[in-house]
């Protein structure tokens, strides 16, 4: 039966959800740290989480911020989050589930949109980012943390590559240009940007999604078959683990 990409997003990750709560990559993070500083700066907002997923970033939002809604298109990944709230004894986060290009709340609804490791998978980010720009308040701030693609394209083809192979609702991994563009052309203003590394443990990162078999030979032989400067740059391992780039920016409204 023909699926959307947004029913292959949900199939994906529903029955991940547990998996994503207790990742450590996912759980941890020095993007994690400058979050909670950056949200810091207004105690009183309303943030909205953006493709929460098991909802790490909520729960760091939801520490030193009035109300969190964390939002999300796996009912699977809300009931996670719900769970885990209660059980971190965080009242100030509500879950509401839908995706990311068309979003259920009134204009000028929050102060703050936040999303980490979700943008990848939206269908059309130039409509989400015009959906952030919309429901953020006058002077609003969007911060979005993510995997980035290097930009030249030998090192772009591969990292999309390996990354639709591992999970096939992967959409892209955009370029710091690419994000730099998308946001000006929705109507927001980046004013801090960071780059990064993240370190990927390969079975870890493969049990993740349950890649099939096939699929992970697939990834390993390519990753054993590339050129010097793709395994130089990702810092490709002998048990296949890598580096990716991160980015996480800051926008005013």
């Amino acid at each position: 039966m023909a699926v959307n990409h947004h029913e292959l997003t949900k199939q994906q990750f529903g029955d991940q959800a547990q998996a994503y709560l207790t990742s450590q990559v996912h759980a941890q993070g020095a993007d994690l740290v400058r979050l909670a500083e950056w949200l810091s700066e207004n105690p009183a907002a309303a943030v909205l989480d953006l493709g929460c997923g098991a909802g790490h970033a909520s729960f760091v939002a939801a520490a030193v911020v009035r109300e969190v809604t964390a939002y999300d298109l796996s009912e699977k990944m809300l009931d996670v989050v719900c769970q885990a709230a209660r059980d971190r004894q965080l009242s100030n986060i509500s879950t509401v589930h839908g995706a990311a290009e068309k979003l259920p709340f009134a204009d000028g609804a929050f102060d703050t949109v936040i999303s980490r490791y979700s943008a990848h998978h939206w269908h059309d980010v130039a409509l989400a980012l015009r959906e952030v720009k919309r429901v953020l308040k006058p002077g609003g701030k969007f911060i979005l943390m993510d995997i980035t693609s290097p930009g030249r394209p030998v090192l772009d083809i591969w990292l999309q590559t390996i990354e639709v192979l591992r999970d096939p609702s992967h959409v892209r991994n955009y370029s710091a240009a690419e994000w730099l563009q998308m946001t000006e052309q929705s109507g927001m203003t980046v004013d801090k940007l960071l780059t990064d590394r993240l370190a990927l443990e390969y079975s870890s990162w493969v049990e993740r999604m349950k890649t099939p078999e096939v699929l992970r030979a697939a990834i390993r032989f390519l990753q054993q078959q590339t050129s010097e400067e793709v395994k130089q740059h990702f810092l490709i391992g002998e048990d296949g683990s890598f580096t990716s780039d991160t980015i996480m920016f800051q926008t005013q409204a």
